[in-house]
């Protein structure tokens, strides 16, 4: 038996919000859109371009409130060819939440508050 990653899932206050925020941050673009035949939900998902994996933002249309996520002790992590470029562009976005210039990383937080950790691909 054989597993492999295929994607995962956020929820998410406000779907236009974040998609814009990891179209602009991480340069993601939208591959797939499923809306419940009730209009209860939309699911997003988005990719790299360069990898089968993706990343779903789910929008509720019931909720009021943002999600609370706790600790946040969990994140997704991605590699990028230009680490100095990428670093510049999300500090001008002021999306930086956590730098840790001693393992060469840092971390950016999205509308509703998920890390995702950023690496040069060489680390």
């Amino acid at each position: 038996m054989k597993f492999k990653f295929d994607h995962n899932n956020i929820n998410v206050f406000d779907l236009e919000k974040s998609k814009k925020f990891y179209e602009e941050a991480l340069g993601f673009k939208e591959i797939d859109r499923k809306v419940a035949d009730d209009n209860s939900f939309i699911l997003v998902f988005m990719g790299d371009g360069q990898s089968k994996y993706k990343i779903e933002l789910t929008w509720l249309r019931d909720r009021k409130d943002p999600y609370n996520l706790g600790d946040n002790e969990i994140h997704m992590a991605v590699r990028t060819d230009d680490f100095d470029a990428a670093y510049a562009h999300h500090k001008e976005m002021g999306c930086i939440c956590y730098e840790n210039k001693k393992m060469g990383l840092y971390f950016i937080s999205d509308p509703d508050g998920y890390w995702t950790e950023i690496l040069p691909l060489k680390h």
